[in-house]
C-alpha cells in the first residue's frame, strides 16, 4: 500500500505546480501564439491576405519567443535540481 503513496508523490512531483511556477510565461506565450494563428487564419478566410501574412509572421515570432523561454528556463533550472 505504501508503494502507491510513493507513486502518487512522484506523480505530484512530476506534474505538480512547480513547472507552472517556474515557467509562468510559457502558457501565456502559447495562448498568444494560438490567438495570432487564429486571427491570421480568419483574415485569410475573409480575403485579407496582406494582414494574414503579417499575422503569420507575428505567429512565428511569438512561437520562437515561447520556445526560447522554454529552453532558457530549462537551462536556468537544469543545474539547480
Amino acid at each position: 500500500m505504501e508503494k502507491m503513496g510513493t507513486a502518487e508523490s512522484e506523480l505530484e512531483d512530476l506534474f505538480g505546480e512547480k513547472k507552472r511556477v517556474r515557467n509562468p510565461l510559457v502558457p501565456i506565450g502559447a495562448f498568444m501564439t494560438a490567438g495570432v494563428l487564429t486571427a491570421g487564419l480568419i483574415s485569410f478566410k475573409t480575403g485579407n491576405s496582406h494582414l494574414g501574412q503579417k499575422l503569420m509572421r507575428a505567429r512565428v515570432v511569438a512561437q520562437g519567443a515561447t520556445v526560447a523561454l522554454m529552453v532558457g528556463t530549462a537551462y536556468y533550472y537544469g543545474d539547480k535540481l
